[in-house]
């Protein structure tokens, strides 16, 4: 195989791969005049776990998160303690999901082409093309969020907030646990 085919066919994977991987957005904000440096325990902050539950919340998906969170500061060398006064550290978290649009908006004839000459090749030429209007898509999705939250026990300071911003599709209720330990993962990593 030639290596400029090769080259486009691997591009083209890469691309494909990419888009069909719709990651987490994932950031995080820090108060620099505490130091976290000596941390070793942690505890949840309320027996909830969770700052403010949504509604209709799930438990099964709640108890997912949960354990996933727990796991994933685990996971970093933290070891988790029961009483909060205990613990260097205090962590909860708050979930969410809300419907957005994403409106797209271009000529009409972008997905064409524009063509040569009055008919030539298929195309409309020039003129064909003034006549075009726009065309717009609209499409409704549902985005869900995390945001992990870190206070400092003996200051009773807010420490650290880390988040992620998820679109999420039929694939991730497929293996809802797969997603939430990646994107808890992605999160807890920030810290």
């Amino acid at each position: 195989m030639p290596p400029i085919k090769l080259l486009i066919i691997s591009t083209l994977i890469a691309f494909t791969a990419g888009c069909a991987t719709q990651s987490a957005k994932v950031d995080f904000d820090r108060n620099t005049e505490i130091e976290t440096i000596n941390y070793k325990t942690f505890a949840w902050l309320t027996n909830a776990k969770i700052m403010a539950a949504p509604v209709d919340i799930n438990p099964v998906m709640k108890e997912r998160v949960d354990s996933s969170i727990e796991q994933a500061f685990i996971a970093k060398g933290y070891q988790l303690v029961d009483d909060p006064e205990n613990a260097d550290f205090a962590i909860s978290y708050t979930v969410g999901s809300r419907e957005k649009i994403k409106v797209n908006s271009y000529p009409a004839t972008y997905n064409s082409g524009f063509g040569w000459g009055r008919g030539y090749y298929g195309g409309r030429g020039y003129y064909g093309s003034m006549t075009m209007g726009t065309e717009t898509s609209v499409r409704q999705y549902i985005e869900g969020k995390l945001a992990i939250d870190v206070y400092d026990v003996k200051s009773h300071q807010p420490v650290w907030h880390g988040w992620a911003t998820k679109r999420l599709t039929s694939e991730n209720s497929e293996d809802p646990l797969a997603m939430i330990k990646e994107v808890v993962l992605q999160v807890v990593n920030k810290f």
